[in-house]
């Protein structure tokens, strides 16, 4: 926190920019999982960080004078300079709108002034009195970190970024803009401002805007002389546009003159009233604020309740932000009600139960977590919440309370539990599963709908506890039942282990008692059915409805019924190739021991180290916390790029290794017997992205740029008679950087089916397309493809096996041709500090953990990761688009091929011989219309006897 100043008989002047604090208190409880409320159900989660925030900032600072300043209303003066001034920035948040006036409170009850005024901005009043400030020989802190208000920056006032903890002085202006305080608007006048519609120079951005204006001096100059900027585009813009950037300068520049209401000596500091403030923390329900606050003030924690008494009567126990973070709708004490459904009569009431309901929570109980192999042990329904049952269909051993011994893993006795027959329990549970009319509600349904197809039963329509909470808060945690169960409703769930025992005392669930099997499986239900209670209405609040009703939930029976077929692997292939492997990797054996002049095991990194850097004294030797050398694929690439052999085979022989073992060894173990086929599973709700996930086996990480990676893909067969089609988008996630960074030189290029490779090392290094050297291409491709992942010049340096120097040199070539890239990448990586999250052009929120990190690593992985977000997830959304409509697309041409895998940018079919070319022609349609964007979507498709002659 910063201080007084440098003489001690200055006095401070504080002032606090209230609308960003509202905005970053609100986002920094998004990212801690608070989606907190008041018993009455009004939102809370912003009012109780910035309340936090704002007595801890009063507590540690020792200014004179504090002021909170707000905007009053989104049209001011700049409106009627420029219509379209901030005219594209969304709603706030919902949940946010009701805490606004809550945030007023909070200000007034902890004895701090709430400043705003009718036709200005925040800004303006904070410059406005910084100026006052200033003149009256004060040192002025503005906390904040709006990089509008850098422009007020001088030798008495300062910004104070309280989230980082951070002073912004002249020094981080220049950081920031390239330029100090004084030149900021000239900055920001060229620049433009895409948040707040400002619309400056096209193609200008702010490292270009910097240079000019440090070469020119001001923007007045600058555009006076700008018949000398030697870049025809460049010249054209800054002549064709001069009033646009005199406009943007009206807009950035702050008024500092402000006719205020209020005088800096109305914001004296002064202690709060602690009947009011309590009371303020008492109405809220802060309960651990009341208790800090109260212990500070020295009164009892009871002061104040009386005044808010009408709004905390009903408070539950455990609301307490701090011991409860994230209350759930539905009170964690609900009385349960969970039945042992050991009758018919019973079982038929309970559906009669969902029918009249309208909607059930559903989950299965298996012998095993293998959908494809796995027997049905039972079933729970819910229909409201606290009221569940449980229906055993194949428990083994005795039934009886505690019957079992858990400890030798079996049961004590032959006979059967009292359970109900699995055909009669099917035969009726069948027409309601599949009755349109009602809604069956899962988390993680897809595996539970995989499990009854084996029994006839195709469950549908379907909604999805996991997905619901992937789509709201993707990124931020886990979409497990139990994380969700914690930090939604406030339940510490019942584990498997506590039920069927853990580690080698573990049994299967077909052994686990009924009373415990009950207790654990209808809670699964009634959980499940408190999550979509609590989840479901979110999505109308925070926009998400398209995106869960279009991307995600459409594609659960369609993954369902891909890793269902699954696709054909040549058991014996595959056999023959791990031999081949293992054979290779004797002989790579036997020439990395004559090269380090003795034997030694080669899958020993203690050992491999020992020999590189001690017996043959190589560079690059580090060793890490264990003592031991690190011996990682990044030191032995550097190591063979030197031209060290040895490393060199141990990279091949590593190669080798993990494809044995991955691949080939573990592919043929993963052949289901029954059907002689491989089912993946897809996971939908992982990645950060929108991605599928492949596990179980993972078929999406099969090298394909080497020979022995393809060697793999041909043993995946069609069937007899059948052949395999790959339909790949073509450099999809390039063609969306042209489309969202908006550079028009790309998007004319993907129009035209130019080169684009061959384009972007043309207009970076001025050579001729015609002729171009295949180096120089591949330089451009490595930057075109780098530039989406934030490469640097140190990562593109060994990519290309170039000195570091030239890449950098390379790079800064590819942005000055294309500023609007970096501009993109600016904007993106601002909006994700901001926000906590980017979006993709569907509107997927991709949240960003640790982008505000003080720890440069980590927070330079968060900005390269938002960076490629909404990128690599636009193109992971276009793909589920496709996804959703191909099912139909192909029914209505009365084709039958078969979708069964899914690897990123690229959809594997089976297909009838007799039907390939129209389905070529459908699949093509179907997948190049997925999306409409400003550059077209190509697709590339193929066919063959294997994946590999197909890809």
């Amino acid at each position: 926190m910063p201080g007084p100043g440098d003489t001690a008989d200055r006095e401070h002047l504080f002032l606090i920019d209230g609308s960003g604090f509202i905005f970053r208190a609100y986002f920094a409880g998004v990212a801690q999982r608070r989606p907190m409320t008041r018993s009455d159900r009004t939102p809370t989660n912003a009012a109780y960080i910035y309340t936090r925030m704002l007595l801890k900032l009063i507590e540690d600072t020792e200014a004179d004078y504090v002021a909170v300043i707000f905007d009053r209303a989104r049209r001011t003066f700049r409106n009627e300079i420029y219509p379209d001034y901030k005219a594209h920035r969304p709603d706030p948040p919902e949940d946010l709108i009701p805490q606004f006036q809550l945030v007023r409170d909070a200000t007034e009850a902890m004895n701090v002034p709430a400043v705003d005024m009718e036709n200005y901005e925040a800004d303006d009043l904070i410059a406005t009195y910084a100026r006052q400030g200033a003149e009256r020989g004060m040192d002025v802190t503005i906390v904040s970190s709006d990089k509008d208000l850098m422009q007020l920056v001088n030798d008495r006032v300062q910004l104070w970024d309280g989230m980082k903890e951070q002073t912004i002085g002249e020094k981080e202006v220049i950081e920031k803009f390239g330029v100090g305080p004084d030149k900021v608007v000239d900055v920001q006048s060229l620049a433009g401002d895409s948040t707040d519609n400002v619309p400056g120079i096209q193609g200008i951005g702010i490292k270009t805007a910097a240079e000019l204006i440090n070469t020119y001096g001001d923007l007045d100059t600058l555009l006076a002389r700008a018949e000398e900027i030697k870049q025809p585009k460049r010249r054209e813009k800054l002549i064709e546009q001069a009033d646009m950037a005199r406009i943007s300068r009206q807009l950035v520049t702050l008024k500092a003159d402000v006719p205020v209401k209020y005088s800096i000596d109305d914001f004296r500091k002064r202690k709060p009233d602690p009947e009011k403030l309590l009371a303020y923390l008492h109405k809220q329900e802060f309960k651990s604020l009341v208790q800090s606050v109260a212990g500070k003030l020295g009164v009892p924690a009871e002061t104040g309740a009386n005044a808010a008494a009408a709004t905390v009567a009903d408070v539950e126990a455990g609301s307490d932000p701090a011991a409860d973070p994230a209350p759930a709708p539905a009170p964690k004490d609900v009385p349960r009600d969970y039945e042992l459904v050991q009758s018919m009569d019973a079982l038929d009431a309970w559906i009669a139960a969902a029918e009249k309901a309208g909607i059930v929570a559903v989950d299965t109980e298996t012998s095993m977590l293998s959908s494809m192999r796995a027997d049905l042990v039972g079933l729970s329904l819910s229909v409201e919440p606290g009221k569940a049952c449980y229906v055993p269909v194949g428990h083994r051993g005795p039934a009886g309370q505690g019957s079992f011994d858990l400890g030798d893993g079996g049961a004590t006795a032959e006979e059967a539990p009292d359970q109900l027959p699995l055909k009669k329990v099917i035969e009726r549970l069948k027409p309601m599963l599949e009755d349109p009319g009602i809604l069956k509600v899962g988390q993680n349904i897809k595996y539970d709908m995989q499990v009854l197809a084996r029994y006839s039963v195709e469950v549908t329509p379907v909604d999805d506890t996991m997905l619901l909470s992937y789509v709201l808060e993707g990124g931020l945690h886990g979409h497990g039942m139990d994380e969700l169960a914690r930090d939604m409703l406030g339940i510490s769930t019942i584990k498997f282990g506590d039920v069927a025992g853990t580690g080698k005392a573990q049994v299967s669930f077909a052994e686990v008692p009924l009373d415990k099997a009950c207790e654990y499986a209808a809670e699964d239900a009634d959980v499940t059915l408190r999550l979509f209670q609590h989840l479901k209405p979110r999505l109308v609040r925070e926009h998400m409805v398209t995106v869960y009703e279009t991307l995600e939930r459409p594609l659960i029976a369609i993954l369902e019924k891909m890793e269902r077929t699954g696709i054909r692997v040549d058991a014996e292939a595959l056999r023959v190739l791990s031999d081949d492997f293992a054979k290779r990797m004797a002989e790579l054996e036997t020439e990395i021991h004559r090269l380090a002049g003795h034997e030694f095991n080669v899958g020993s990194p203690k050992q491999l180290g020992e020999i590189l850097f001690d017996e043959m004294s190589l560079p690059g030797g580090n060793k890490g916390k264990t003592g031991a050398y690190s011996t990682n694929a990044e030191v032995l690439e550097d190591l063979a790029a030197q031209g060290h052999d040895l490393p060199a085979r141990v990279l091949d022989w590593r190669q080798l290794q993990k494809l044995k073992s991955t691949y080939t060894d573990a592919l043929i173990e993963t052949i289901n017997p029954a059907t002689g086929r491989v089912h993946t599973s897809y996971s939908q709700a992982v990645t950060s992205t929108g991605r599928l996930s492949s596990n179980d086996p993972n078929l999406q990480n099969i090298p394909v740029r080497t020979e022995e990676g393809r060697k793999i893909r041909r043993a995946f067969v069609p069937d007899k008679g059948m052949i395999l089609m790959s339909a790949d988008y073509s450099q999809i996630e390039l063609r969306l950087l042209a489309h969202v960074a908006d550079i028009q030189s790309l998007k004319d290029a993907f129009r035209d089916g130019q080169d684009i490779h061959a384009i972007t090392a043309s207009q970076v290094f001025g050579v001729p397309v015609e002729g171009m050297d295949p180096m120089i291409r591949r330089q451009a491709k490595a930057i075109n493809f780098g530039i989406i992942y934030g490469i640097s010049g140190f990562g593109l340096a060994r990519q290309l096996s170039i000195p570091r120097g030239d890449a950098q040199r390379y790079i800064d070539a590819y942005f000055e041709r294309y500023p609007g890239i970096r501009d993109y990448m600016e904007r993106t990586k601002e909006q994700a500090k901001t926000l906590g999250y980017v979006e993709t052009p569907f509107g997927r929120k991709c949240h960003v953990r640790g982008i505000n990190e003080k720890n440069q690593n980590i927070r330079g992985n968060a900005e390269r990761a938002a960076i490629n977000a909404p990128i690599q997830g636009g193109a992971a959304d276009i793909i589920k688009r496709a996804m959703a409509k191909l099912p139909a697309a192909l029914d209505k041409a009365k084709l039958s091929a078969k979708m069964l895998l899914q690897v990123h940018d690229e959809l594997v079919f089976e297909v009838p011989a007799a039907e390939l070319d129209a389905t070529k022609e459908v699949v093509r349609a179907v997948m190049e219309g997925a999306a409409e964007l400003s550059v077209p979507l190509i697709v590339d498709v193929g066919q063959g006897a294997n994946w590999d002659e197909a890809h």
